[in-house]
């Protein structure tokens, strides 16, 4: 009764998830503005025609004045729907949907998908050559075998566009990259292995195709189906692609033809495998039982017979998931963008190549965090990588373009292919773009960076990406048994002393000079040596400023834990001389429309005017970092003197005394925030002001204001936070929050790892 109340919940989850809060999972977004009656006779008559003229004198031209090279087009009859079979044309929308979105979410690419009825092979490919003119690809689905390999065979042979059966091809070149590191694990060559597998389906034939292309020999396969064993001279349930991998024997079943296999492939059905012809495998056998939902066998069952086994499944639940996205997206984004004519072999080795690879490198943060309870250390548990790893789209779709281009296939080359998986990365990294500047400047010396959180996961991926991608140089501080042990769990290759300093508070040998130190800057603040002692001994942020004023690390960062207050508290008291005080915390938001730089957010909860003057000229200083022209407003409740509050005053005695001497940025105030980023409404209200265009930073006479603006752009707006960024400390500290992420980390590292003189 339970398990059946479970059931419904989920169904119902699922159906509402599609009804609501609109029904379906696309929509169709103009790229375009269509405000006035301009753009009308731009984006229709009479301005269209131009574009039309275009393509008709050129019809390579599309790809610029329409969306023709970013759109794929998804084609199914419905003759084969996942798990469900041939439900038609119509029940098979909501998966096409899903494909769609899929697409869209993991590269980019716009999608429609299209359900037709039609199940004449050779009528549906005509429909589907029809519509070349509209799509830059052909993504076929869910076609039942052997119409699938007619389908594509003829749209390939017509079309100049790529036609891809991500039935057949994906799944083989997932496949392919999880045998490739499957192999690697087990330290068997392909070509010697014996591989048996069931279902002869599109599926099954595409991805036996694919092991043969990658070195598996064709008489070293054995393929079986709802018939037995493939074998010569058979007559039933035959087609030409199974005949390929007839077998000259007397066999005739799965279980005569299981001894010493080193490989069983499944796509077939529940329980074709068992586990006494899992012991007649060679040892440390690999078997990919990939039917869904329930699979040839159990994961669990294959372990009591072969603990060494290596297993993959289609399933999300277990490890190695074979699943589609890890290569649609990637191979299709890679062709789109050299105008591929077609998926060639050499593409698709590509992208299995590729897949592979970063599974064998460390493990993203990102993707950590997107499977938090997942090891996932490459080995017999992690042959490919997560769909959610968001290096996947620079890394394919790069090897992919480079592999179109050395084919003959690529319309539109690429120059610069380091450029273009740049371009890819930064689509997925929102922050890389704005940061150049900063790891640029930042690479131009080597800093000793000390984190005071150095057990925490966030800070070890950091530290694993300053040491791959930067000059500086990580100290963590922290429990070096701790440390090495979450290291070695979250997959990381870095080692505490090998790759990176470990301060360790229970046992440095500079502990004694530490506590000294920090006693003589405090011993007239009420602070006595025992408080001292064991202040260095538990408290990790004043063992960072501590390094940091020891000259034993050039810049410290806090705060994954923790109050931001408290931390600066130890950071004012250690760091804190008359050149150098905390003036404000800056907020670089990352948004869909560019970059917002937010202050005061941490520092001063009610800043006097010259606090807020000084933080001004601090955001100034810090938004140059970043490459961009400062254009500061100065917010407040009151609207160019309309109000006589207390935030209207102070923003206008901040006004008064920037305005005493010269200033080499812009700045405006006091406003609204809406009139600080609407240039129209600021027109109305205030029309001789200095600020042209709406402002990129923004400037508040509260705290509250400024930590609400924050944080309402990062949980309701889908802003990308860089910071807070500590103003005012020479760069020797900063302060981050506790929702921040190691990608944010690493970005405050490369903040941190600048010298002074860069941005002084």
């Amino acid at each position: 009764m339970a398990d059946d109340k479970r059931d419904e919940s989920l169904r119902k989850a699922a159906l509402d998830y599609h009804e609501f809060p609109n029904p379906g999972k696309l929509e169709i977004r103009a790229t375009k503005p269509l405000a006035n009656g301009r753009d009308l006779a731009r984006a229709y008559s009479p301005g269209v025609a131009e574009a039309c003229i275009e393509i008709k004198n050129d019809p390579s031209t599309a790809s610029r004045y329409t969306s023709r090279g970013n759109l794929v087009a998804v084609v199914t009859n419905g003759t084969a729907v996942l798990g469900l079979g041939n439900i038609g044309a119509a029940a098979s929308k909501p998966v096409m949907e899903g494909k769609a979105v899929l697409f869209k979410k993991f590269a980019n690419i716009d999608c429609f998908d299209i359900e037709v009825n039609e199940t004449d092979p050779e009528k549906l490919a005509d429909i589907v050559c029809a519509l070349e003119p509209t799509f830059g690809a052909i993504n076929l689905e869910d076609i039942k075998a052997p119409d699938c390999f007619i389908v594509e065979q003829l749209c390939r042979e017509r079309m100049n566009i790529p036609v891809f059966h991500d039935d057949q091809h994906g799944t083989a070149i997932v496949v392919g990259a999880a045998a490739t590191n499957a192999l690697r694990v087990a330290g068997k060559n392909i070509e010697d292995i014996k591989v048996v597998s069931t279902g002869g389906g599109a599926a099954g034939i595409a991805c036996l195709n694919m092991l043969l292309k990658l070195g598996l020999k064709r008489e070293n396969v054995w393929l079986c189906d709802i018939a037995g064993l493939v074998h010569e001279g058979r007559e039933t349930e035959m087609t030409a692609q199974k005949a390929e991998y007839a077998q000259k024997t007397d066999l005739r079943t799965l279980d005569e033809v299981m001894d010493g296999a080193d490989m069983f492939l499944g796509l077939s059905g529940p329980g074709v495998l068992t586990p006494e012809m899992v012991k007649k495998m060679a040892k440390q056998p690999i078997i990919f039982a990939l039917a869904n939902p329930t699979p040839e066998i159990m994961p669990d069952a294959v372990k009591k017979i072969a603990p060494d086994a290596i297993i993959a499944t289609g399933r999300s639940d277990y490890p190695n998931q074979v699943n589609n996205v890890l290569c649609f997206p990637f191979i299709f984004r890679g062709a789109l963008d050299v105008g591929a004519s077609e998926i060639n072999d050499t593409m698709q080795i590509a992208c299995i190549e590729g897949i592979a690879a970063l599974a064998r490198a460390t493990t993203s943060a990102e993707a950590a965090a997107a499977y938090q309870d997942e090891r996932m250390t490459f080995g017999p548990e992690y042959l490919i990588p997560k769909p959610f790893d968001p290096r996947l789209m620079g890394v394919v779709a790069s090897a992919v373009a480079r592999a179109a281009m050395e084919s003959g296939v690529a319309t539109r080359p690429i120059d610069d292919l380091k450029a273009y998986k740049d371009s890819l990365d930064h689509s997925v990294f929102k922050s890389a773009l704005l940061m150049r500047p900063v790891f640029h400047a930042a690479s131009q010396a080597e800093r000793r960076i000390a984190f005071a959180e150095g057990e925490d996961e966030r800070v070890l991926r950091a530290a694993q990406a300053m040491i791959e991608e930067t000059t500086d140089k990580p100290i963590l501080i922290g429990r070096p048994e701790v440390i090495a042990m979450r290291a070695e769990r979250a997959g990381l290759k870095i080692r505490p002393g090998v790759d990176f300093e470990i301060v360790n508070p229970e046992n440095d040998s500079r502990y004694r000079q530490y506590w000294q130190s920090y006693h003589k800057l405090m011993e007239r603040r009420g602070v006595t040596p025992d408080l001292a002692k064991a202040i260095l001994r538990t408290n990790t942020t004043a063992i960072g400023a501590i390094m940091v004023h020891e000259d034993h690390a050039d810049s410290m960062i806090c705060g994954t834990f923790g109050q931001y207050l408290w931390h600066l508290n130890y950071i004012e008291q250690i760091l804190g001389t008359k050149e150098l005080s905390p003036v404000g915390a800056l907020s670089l938001m990352i948004l869909e429309d560019g970059p917002l730089f937010v202050a005061d957010t941490h520092v001063h909860t009610e800043p006097t005017p010259a606090q807020i003057a000084k933080t001004v000229c601090a955001t100034a200083r810090h938004i140059r970092r970043f490459g961009i022209d400062p254009k500061i407003a100065l917010c407040s409740h009151s609207e160019f003197g309309n109000l006589n509050c207390m935030t209207g005053r102070h923003m206008r005695e901040a006004m008064a005394i920037l305005d005493s001497e010269p200033r080499d940025f812009i700045y405006e105030g006091e406003m609204h925030i809406d009139s600080a980023l609407t240039p129209d409404l600021r027109e109305r209200s205030f029309p001789h002001s200095r600020l042209e265009g709406p402002a990129n930073a923004l400037v508040f006479a509260i705290a509250d204001a400024a930590s609400g603006v924050r944080n309402i752009l990062k949980t309701k707006g889908g802003g990308l936070e860089v910071g807070p960024i500590l103003m005012g400390m020479g760069n020797r500290a900063h302060i981050v929050t506790p929702s921040i992420t190691s990608r944010g980390l690493l970005n405050m590292s490369a903040i941190a790892g600048t010298p002074v003189t860069h941005y002084s």
